[in-house]
């Protein structure tokens, strides 16, 4: 008898070291295959959500979304819930006043309507696209913001992990 329990408890054992090694695979970690839902809220308003979508998929400490948000994420497990708030400076930073630049009207194509928060994408001397978004229209020019479009806000994230690899 004493035997018998002395293997169940092996056993007992085994299953919690099982429980524990899998556990910890589905944690969210640097180099961990991320999938997440998310809605983002700027300012209490939706901005952008994966409800009825694929959701995120991403490998942790990649780089390969922001800073903060990968911060908040660190250490949750498949199944759990979280509100992430993200500070600019560890989203897309601050505005830099820099970035807006007012482009002549004769620079655009005769007859272009530009309208404000329209998103213009332009082609810099390298060949590169540069997206702007028209900020004002003046009688003889066009104000373009070259920043990211959430640069200055605060982005609160509500997410759920859904699976980690």
């Amino acid at each position: 008898m004493k035997r018998i329990s002395t293997l169940l408890m092996a056993g007992f054992m085994l299953t919690l070291t099982t429980l524990a090694v899998q556990t910890q695979a589905q944690m969210v970690e640097d180099g961990k295959k991320v999938k997440f839902d998310y809605t983002l809220k700027v300012e209490g308003e939706v901005v952008e959500t994966s409800e009825g979508k694929e959701p995120l998929e991403y490998i942790q400490g990649s780089g390969q979304i922001i800073p903060g948000l990968a911060k908040g994420l660190e250490g949750l497990k498949v199944g759990d819930k979280k509100t992430v708030i993200v500070t600019p400076e560890e989203a897309y930073g601050e505005v830099d006043e820099a970035a807006i630049r007012e482009l002549p009207k004769s620079s655009f194509p005769e007859g272009f309507e530009a309208k404000e928060g329209m998103v213009l994408e332009l082609k810099s001397p390298e060949g590169q696209i540069i997206p702007g978004i028209v900020w004002e229209i003046k009688e003889e020019g066009i104000v373009l913001n070259f920043n990211h479009p959430l640069a200055g806000k605060t982005l609160e994230f509500d997410v759920t992990i859904v699976g980690v690899e």
